[in-house]
């Protein structure tokens, strides 16, 4: 699922237009996504839960070419 996905299935199942279903969600990943970056965890009984992990630096490769790269934390 996309976000025009989720938000056409928002429109439908709240009886609402396709552009007051997109600034609704907009608005919710906006909150979700400040909150997050303020170090905080976000949860939601029955879906899930969201936090922001921090992983230690590691190398990786470049898909297209097999260099080398560092994957920063």
């Amino acid at each position: 699922m996309n976000k025009r996905v989720l938000t056409a299935r928002m429109a439908k199942d709240a009886g609402i237009t396709g552009l007051q279903a997109e600034k609704a969600l907009t608005s919710l990943i906006s909150g979700i996504s400040s909150w997050l970056k303020k170090g905080n965890r976000v949860t939601f009984s029955g879906f899930g839960s969201f936090e922001v992990k921090t992983r230690k630096a590691r190398k990786g490769r470049n898909p297209k070419t097999g260099e080398p790269i560092q994957i920063p934390h």
